[in-house]
């Protein structure tokens, strides 16, 4: 197994290029199943998330070729098998992401039940709730799902969701586009990633309006046809060198932001007293030009604090002077990575879905395990603080969701390696 050695040093300096969202690309990955004609994605991050994408689409049926760096081109007009199986669908969150579609172009869909990061249950019957509201038939196994829609294929209808999910919100979309009649989804996730969602599948031939409010309007359609698409900035990968700069006291100008994205970070880190401007080239940020002080933080679904940015901010706020609180609203198991940090001298205590973080404590290297995606950012990003060098393990998870993760923090000054245990 693989594995990173941080050894902590001084402030992280330079410049860095954000790459595509994770967390759009699969979603529209996922939606070219709609399309009866090729679509090309640009700026696609290469991660091992969109590579198991890729084989699961291709086990649909579909063809995708890497035209270059970057780049791919989806076929996935002669989809003849609408049933993810379970040795992929296990290996990642977004898989379930193709029921909508499949349900939508071919009238049926079973997918075994999805696996990915044990931050929470995310479990997925806010998407069947949808389905079934658009008049599919449901059974629901154990381990998968089976959706088959009317003879008269899906209809439209209003959707109330009891939270703003994510993957709902995108899975009831992409199912709604091909519907007979007007979907609304009520109390729909306002993410960035959904608007990039609904943009894609509006250039696809869609009528979606509403993306990024609470209310989403889909008029159905005959058929999508093929279309490009570039790939927004990751606003998580952005959130994590913003907070690289920050935890070394450095200065790092980061390229290829949408700075509405990352605005409620921003906001926390200037409350510490760290200094984000928005220039011509970029986002620059500064941890090292005064003293920082302690906050608090809440997470929230956009445009509150993002659930993914709360591992990385509290190895952050270790370092700072004085207490502050973490609340975590969104996910129930994502404070795993608070034994890791404690075990790096961190004075972190847990109550209930509460965190309170005494900082100001020097860090030390220790070996610790990557829990998740994010807490293993916010780990290298503790090591890079700490006296000593920190072992982290079990960094396929952070390889699901960052383009190269070594190589960039290596450009600004970082002493990672990659090593193979």
């Amino acid at each position: 197994m693989a594995k990173y050695l941080v050894q902590g040093g001084g402030p992280l300096s330079g410049e860095v290029q954000i790459s595509g969202a994770k967390n759009a690309v699969l979603p529209l990955m996922a939606a070219s199943l709609l399309a009866e004609e090729k679509c090309q994605i640009t700026d696609v991050p290469r991660l091992l998330d969109v590579d198991v994408m890729c084989e699961i689409l291709d086990s649909l049926g579909g063809k995708i070729e890497r035209t270059a760096p970057g780049e791919l081109v989806l076929d996935m007009s002669a989809i003849d098998k609408p049933v993810a199986e379970y040795e992929l669908a296990s290996r990642m969150r977004a898989s379930f992401l193709v029921m909508g579609p499949l349900l939508a172009r071919k009238g049926y869909a079973k997918v075994y039940m999805p696996g990915g990061c044990t931050i929470g249950a995310r479990p997925v019957d806010l998407h069947l709730k949808g389905f079934e509201a658009l008049g599919a038939e449901i059974i629901a196994k154990d381990d998968y799902v089976e959706a088959t829609a009317g003879p008269d294929g899906l209809k439209g209808a209003s959707v109330y969701l009891d939270f703003p999910s994510v993957g709902a919100t995108e899975n009831i979309m992409m199912a709604a586009v091909l519907a007979h009649g007007t979907t609304y989804i009520e109390n729909a996730a306002e993410e960035p990633e959904i608007v990039d969602l609904a943009n894609f599948l509006n250039k696809m031939g869609a009528s979606i309006k509403g993306a990024g409010t609470d209310l989403v309007k889909i008029e159905g359609v005959k058929t999508l046809h093929g279309a490009h698409h570039t790939v927004i900035p990751d606003r998580i990968e952005t959130g994590t060198f913003m907070l690289a700069a920050a935890i070394t006291r450095g200065e790092i100008l980061i390229h290829n932001i949408v700075p509405d994205h990352v605005r409620p970070i921003a906001a926390k880190l200037r409350e510490c007293g760290v200094t984000v401007e928005l220039a011509d080239e970029g986002l620059y940020v500064n941890g090292g030009d005064r003293p920082l002080v302690a906050t608090d933080i809440k997470t929230l679904p956009y445009p509150g604090f993002p659930t993914d940015i709360q591992s990385p901010f509290m190895s952050f706020l270790t370092t700072v002077n004085g207490a502050s609180r973490v609340i975590e609203t969104v996910f129930e198991n994502r404070f795993m990575h608070v034994a890791e940090l404690n075990r790096m001298g961190a004075n972190i205590r847990i109550e209930g879905h509460r965190a309170f973080v005494q900082g100001g404590k020097k860090l030390r290297g220790s070996r610790v395990m990557a829990t998740d995606l994010r807490a293993g950012a916010a780990l290298v990003l503790a090591g890079l603080a700490a006296e000593g060098t920190t072992e982290v393990s079990e960094i396929y998870h952070i390889e699901r969701g960052y383009e190269d993760f070594v190589g960039k923090f290596r450009a600004l000054g970082a002493n990672i390696l990659r090593v193979e245990d």
